[in-house]
């Protein structure tokens, strides 16, 4: 096949450094998510659906082929710790958590993580970020040590 072709959907999690509420104002949040999906855009992983609350975001994105989800997840916190600081006055000390999560999902799935990500202001109303980030380890049954998913 002399051509190299790939759909890979990952929906990543991460959160800010000790779950700080940075993002709490409305139009930083949403300024927030739309740097992400750009700078998702640039490294060719297209954005599907972001969001968040004030101390997390979700992104639903295509994974380029030639694009390690390591390497995407690093890119697009570093760009966008930078962007926010410049952006925005009183962000000096924001910053990203060290760790992520990073989940593939199948096409039939798009849909409904499309809704779960639209709707995490009601669902953060009723979970919190740990117990919706456990939720997830448990779904994709990746072992952890809960000494060291948080900082």
């Amino acid at each position: 096949m002399p051509q190299s072709l790939s759909r890979i959907l990952i929906h990543t999690i991460f959160s800010t450094k000790n779950r700080e509420p940075f993002l709490r104002v409305s139009g930083v949040r949403t300024s927030m998510h739309g740097e992400l999906g750009g700078i998702a855009k640039k490294l060719e992983c297209n954005p599907i659906m972001i969001g968040g609350v004030e101390d997390h975001v979700h992104l639903l994105t295509t994974l380029s082929r030639t694009c390690k989800p390591a390497e995407f997840v690093k890119e697009v916190k570093r760009a966008s710790s930078i962007w926010i600081k410049e952006e925005f006055e009183g962000y000096g000390r924001f910053q990203w958590q060290s760790g992520y999560g990073c989940f593939s999902i199948g096409q039939s799935q798009v849909e409904e993580i499309c809704d779960y990500i639209a709707n995490q202001e009601e669902h953060h109303k009723r979970v919190s970020f740990q117990d919706e980030f456990r939720t997830f380890l448990r779904q994709h049954e990746i072992e952890y040590d809960e000494r060291y998913v948080w900082d």
